[in-house]
């Protein structure tokens, strides 16, 4: 999934998660994402609908301590808002906000007709910015709320969750690979190590991913990280990242070549 671990998130999640509502509703997270960094808006629409029926049933099995991978999201999110029932996420007030937010997503997406075919509306970059900022927020919640273990794991966790997807960076097996050939070394060790998140690169692991020699990529590392720049920086470990202007040329400069070509 490219800056965090899916397993890692889903053993962070389950339990409390079921693991297949965890590996579901991650599936469906970074599926939006990489739809929306494309441009491609109606997914974002369309699958905001999966994303809160995926997590309304997690959050109804983790209040009630039933599991039913098939409950409609009304019937799910109708127990959690529920006050005559016994509940067992506590506060309250976590469960309901999840809750209101979901049927946000959910009906938006079915009244502006992005369930059935509509001869007046077309998916539209306002409308699915809205449903995957809300998606976004109900993911970090998730995983603030329910992720188990070191807190700071967490938080790391949701700062690198919600940075851009790379889909012009494929990795199989232990091979990371930059599918774009328009890059100039600068901008392929900054795309790299968006990438790689707050756990950075070494020098070595640069080399070795860039397609530019081991000169070159050096060269490109004094540039980025000279006074004139300091868009990245060499941690204590010898691993190199991205310093607040790093992300800020990644963001305003770069994000169209973080697609694939």
């Amino acid at each position: 999934m490219g800056l965090v671990e899916k397993a890692a998130i889903i053993a962070r999640l389950s339990p409390p998660f079921d693991s297949t509502l965890a590996e579901q509703l991650l599936d469906e997270f970074v599926s939006m994402e990489r739809r929306y960094i494309q441009g491609d808006w109606e997914p974002a629409e369309l699958d905001g609908g999966q994303f809160a029926e995926i997590l309304a049933r997690a959050l109804y099995h983790i209040d009630s301590g039933n599991l039913n991978l098939r409950k409609p999201l009304d019937d799910c999110l109708g127990y959690v808002e529920n006050e005559q029932v016994p509940h067992i996420i506590a506060p309250r007030h976590d469960a309901l906000h999840l809750a209101k937010l979901l049927r946000v997503i959910y009906r938006f997406r079915s009244q502006r007709g992005a369930v059935h075919i509509s001869p007046t509306y077309k998916a539209n970059p306002m409308d699915a910015k809205l449903l995957i900022e809300c998606v976004r927020w109900c993911m970090n919640e998730t995983i603030r709320r329910f992720s188990q273990g070191d807190p700071e794991r967490a938080a790391k966790a949701i700062r690198e969750i919600l940075q851009f997807d790379v889909p012009c960076v494929a990795v199989w097996n232990d091979v990371i690979l930059v599918q774009r050939t328009d890059l100039k070394p600068e901008e392929e060790v900054l795309v790299l190590l968006h990438f790689a998140g707050e756990q950075g690169f070494t020098e070595a692991e640069l080399g070795q991913y860039c397609q530019f020699s081991s000169r070159t990529v050096g060269r490109a590392l004094e540039t980025l990280e000279s006074p004139q720049m300091r868009q990245i920086v060499q941690l204590p470990n010898g691993r190199f990242r991205l310093t607040d202007l790093g992300s800020k040329r990644i963001r305003e400069n770069l994000a169209e070549k973080l697609l694939l070509q």
